[in-house]
């Protein structure tokens, strides 16, 4: 079951060789109710629509980087059941190498819980499934394929285990790594040193910091800086995106005024996933962050995490009407 992209035709799986870019990937299926606020505690509220769609950080940020024309490849434990061979058809669908996709027996794949409001944003409770036994020798199965890509993603729904394992092949080889710090919570020592990009959201990066209340966003990239990270990317939804570097080097990119927003999920795993491609392409960072921005934005104009992810021609398209500085 996959969602087609407007203008797109089907993808022809594209073999095992090298890929571009990397994920270490969680998938979830996304069980989505449409309210019109966020309930109270021990209340019921009835919902507008449900759905049934993919998700899983790691899956939507591959998806959106295959979109944006990298070859990817997924790392990944799913379940044996009707919601694992969902998350093997989209990924053929999408021209996404599953080699080394686990499929584990007697295991449900993940789910994710979803509440959208109606002013688009969005509530998430997330069961993991097969998921979270995603292990270092899962990666290690695939250390070849990564130390011949270009960039290895990872975020914080799988297991820090793996995230680890991918990094340090990924460093010895000179792979680009870019860590997604979603959902937020307590990093493992020596992860942030072993990540080159960091893209948090503003909530994200305050969190990671873990300074005192009232930080600044300077204050907390900083923070993360002086742990080794090579640069912070935070994504700052309609105010676009900023970047601090360990270099001095900071840029900002501003947010786009679209026309309609239908919700924001998986408008950081777009982010990601595109800036993914776009480094993988060889594109500076700051460029880098110009296409993954508008991808970010042309995904809140269609529901579901994956509907809206665009191509790299569209997201071209839209970068062409703005005037370069």
């Amino acid at each position: 079951m996959t969602q087609a992209v407007p203008g797109r035709a089907p993808q022809a799986p594209r073999g095992d060789g090298p890929a571009d870019v990397v994920c270490i990937a969680s998938w979830n299926v996304d069980l989505v109710s449409r309210v019109p606020r966020p309930p109270a505690r021990g209340e019921t509220l009835m919902a507008d629509a449900f759905d049934i769609s993919p998700g899983g950080k790691g899956s939507n940020a591959a998806v959106a980087c295959a979109r944006q024309g990298a070859h990817v490849a997924l790392v990944a434990r799913i379940g044996d059941d009707d919601f694992g061979r969902m998350g093997l058809a989209l990924w053929g669908g999408e021209g996404i190498s599953a080699r080394h996709v686990v499929t584990a027996p007697g295991e449900r794949s993940g789910v994710a819980q979803i509440f959208i409001y109606l002013d688009g944003d969005n509530s998430i409770a997330v069961a993991p499934g097969a998921g979270a036994g995603l292990a270092a020798a899962d990666v290690e199965a695939a250390s070849a394929t990564i130390a011949a890509a270009r960039v290895v993603i990872a975020s914080c729904e799988v297991p820090f285990e793996a995230t680890l394992a991918a990094f340090r092949i990924a460093r010895a080889h000179g792979v680009r790594t870019l860590f997604n710090p979603a959902p937020a919570r307590a990093l493992p020592a020596g992860l942030l040193a072993l990540a080159d990009v960091v893209t948090p959201n503003e909530t994200e990066l305050l969190a990671l910091a873990d300074l005192e209340d009232g930080a600044s966003p300077d204050a907390a990239a900083q923070a993360l800086l002086a742990r080794g990270v090579g640069a912070v990317v935070a994504t700052l939804g309609s105010a676009g995106c900023r970047l601090w570097s360990a270099d001095g080097a900071g840029h900002a990119v501003p947010g786009w005024r679209m026309a309609s927003v239908a919700d924001t999920v998986g408008a950081g795993d777009t982010f990601t996933g595109a800036l993914a491609a776009a480094l993988a392409r060889g594109e500076p960072l700051p460029a880098a962050m110009a296409c993954a921005n508008a991808a970010a934005a042309l995904s809140v104009t269609a529901h579901g995490a994956t509907t809206g992810m665009p191509t790299l021609a569209s997201t071209r398209t839209l970068l062409a009407t703005r005037p370069s500085a």
